[in-house]
């Protein structure tokens, strides 16, 4: 073994113990949801954006508080609400006083929460198009517009956001634009009987548990750069094309679900976050990227960006139903 191959192994090794305490400090509070763990660590070390759906009590705001905590980064949460306005979470311009004249001021600005490093968009439906979108250009480009200037986030940045699929009253449906700048969406199940059982004796009794920081932001950037330069082989490459390119109904691998029922297909974003994830699975496995990494992302990856027709959502069609005929139809070469 070469110096730099060897130097390369260290670095893997590194990095899988950093995710081995920060899965542990996780498992302090969080019972289970492993797949919902992984999720957002995934995330994480791909520098993309996720969305968790999941019906009210599972956990989902404790759970992105938990990673909040276990990584030593600027954190901030925003309630989603019918009311709230777009300069509540970007910020605002405020007139400050001069004291040397009475008179006098300027126009200051006062940064939202959304300058932060890890922001809870808590409920994101519940507000309406104008104010979702105040997000966009910051998950996009890591920048903010306001007050007739462009302001950079600060890095790294990442938008955990939580829905409710049950309660549609009053919630206004991410429009596909902005569902498509996350990276994955993350279904949270209902707990297992014995998980069930842990979180009654972790919630009803006197266990309160410590979560401490084991990651900073340096780390998490050092990190994410060695997760992207973990070689790719093109046949890997056109297999995830082939992947995507089947999830739309003209295509000539689309199977029979996708014909059928789907609308649009995934975009481009959804090949690009199915290679990126498939690389941060290989690594913790201490391997080189697979066709099976890529099928275990691809669902995640790729049921927010897949839509349906009408027949489709008539009918109740299962996304990830489709998704899996894809992934069983696609040759592996």
């Amino acid at each position: 073994m070469t110096a730099a191959a060897a130097n390369h192994q260290n670095e893997i090794e590194a990095l899988q113990r950093d995710l081995a305490a920060l899965t542990e400090q996780i498992g302090k509070v969080i019972v289970g949801q492993e797949n919902v763990i992984s999720g957002v660590i995934t995330c994480l070390l791909a520098g993309g954006h996720g969305l968790l759906e999941g019906v009210p009590g599972l956990g989902k705001t404790l759970l992105i508080r938990t990673v909040a905590d276990a990584v030593d980064l600027d954190f901030a949460r925003v309630q989603f609400t019918p009311d709230l306005m777009p300069a509540d979470i970007v910020g605002t311009s405020v007139l400050r006083q001069n004291d040397a004249d009475s008179r006098g001021g300027m126009l200051e600005f006062q940064p939202g929460p959304v300058f932060s490093n890890i922001l809870l968009a808590d409920e994101i439906n519940r507000a309406t198009p104008k104010t979702q979108s105040a997000l966009l250009e910051a998950m996009a480009e890591g920048t903010v517009t306001a007050a007739g200037e462009t302001r950079p986030l600060p890095q790294p940045f990442l938008v955990l956001a939580t829905q409710n699929p049950l309660e549609m009253e009053g919630t206004y449906p991410l429009p596909e634009a902005q569902l498509d700048r996350f990276l994955y969406k993350i279904q949270v199940n209902f707990p297992t009987e014995d998980d069930l059982m842990q979180i009654l004796d972790r919630t009803t009794g006197t266990h309160s548990a410590q979560v401490d920081p084991v990651v900073n932001g340096e780390r998490l950037l050092e990190m994410r750069a060695l997760v992207r330069a973990m070689p790719v082989t093109p046949s890997l490459t056109r297999y995830v094309v082939r992947v995507l390119r089947a999830t739309h109904p003209d295509d000539a691998r689309a199977p029979e679900l996708i014909k059928r029922y789907v609308r649009f297909g995934g975009s481009p974003r959804g090949a690009q976050s199915i290679l990126l994830a498939a690389r941060i699975r290989a690594c913790l496995h201490g391997r080189s990227p697979s066709t099976d990494d890529v099928k275990a992302v691809a669902l995640p990856a790729l049921r927010h960006r897949v839509i349906l027709n009408f027949e489709g959502e008539a009918e109740g069609i299962s996304i990830d139903d489709c998704i899996g005929q894809v992934l069983e139809g696609v040759p592996k070469d």
